[in-house]
């Protein structure tokens, strides 16, 4: 068995609503994502699954728990230090892809890497090949208005490999395509991660798409279902 890239210790997350009022939408979550698996996150809508993602991202803070990196609590970090985390170590794909309106799918791409401040020549080579992958190639110039649904996923998912990242995190990312373009994207994404040797974790309703995960983790009532 693979060892843990990323591990999960006793996450809770409550929201105040109000004055004496709460809501505790995860009840204590431990979980392993493997180094090299493709994992499935489902469950109900509104049970947490997209704050469970968030939070082994480290886009959230838990209410109380631990995600374990490299042998440490992400959580100790302050904030700059927990942006360089994501940076370096996560890609991230969205249900809405979150593109920059006003860049190209090419400098949309390329973004993460030169906030890095990598060598820019060597950047836009890295995000045209990546395009390239994702049947993208003659749409490098174009910003996000001028691309349908499915292809500024795409581009949202090349962005998310640009930093050669340990662990890519998505949620629903088909969820606002229709089941074609839903299809095209699934396969497109799954056979990226398995040539490329990538751990993957997606949040998803969709029992096909969670048929061909290595391992589905469901939960129910802020907790994983056994």
């Amino acid at each position: 068995m693979n060892k843990p890239v990323l591990s999960a210790k006793h996450i809770h997350k409550r929201y105040c609503m109000g004055k004496n009022l709460h809501l505790d939408v995860l009840k204590g979550i431990d979980m392993d994502i493997r180094s090299g698996e493709i994992l499935a996150i489902m469950g109900p809508s509104g049970v947490g699954k997209s704050t469970l993602l968030h939070i082994l991202g480290g886009l959230d803070r838990p209410t109380q728990g631990s995600v374990i990196f490299d042998d440490k609590d992400i959580f100790r970090s302050n904030d700059e230090m927990l942006a360089r985390f994501r940076n370096q170590y996560i890609g991230f794909v969205f249900q809405f892809h979150h593109l920059l309106p006003e860049f190209t799918a090419l400098e949309n791409v390329a973004m993460p890497s030169l906030i890095r401040r990598r060598n820019p020549k060597d950047v836009f080579t890295k995000a045209k090949k990546l395009l390239a992958e994702v049947d993208l190639k003659q749409r490098l110039q174009h910003k996000p208005r001028e691309l349908s649904g499915g292809e500024q996923q795409r581009v949202a998912f090349a962005r998310a490999l640009i930093n050669d990242p340990v662990l890519i995190l998505a949620d629903e990312p088909s969820g606002n395509l229709d089941m074609t373009n839903s299809l095209a994207l699934h396969r497109l994404i799954w056979n990226l991660v398995r040539r490329k040797g990538k751990t993957f974790a997606v949040v998803t309703h969709n029992e096909e798409l969670a048929a061909r995960a290595d391992r589905v983790v469901r939960l129910y009532d802020g907790k994983i279902k056994t």
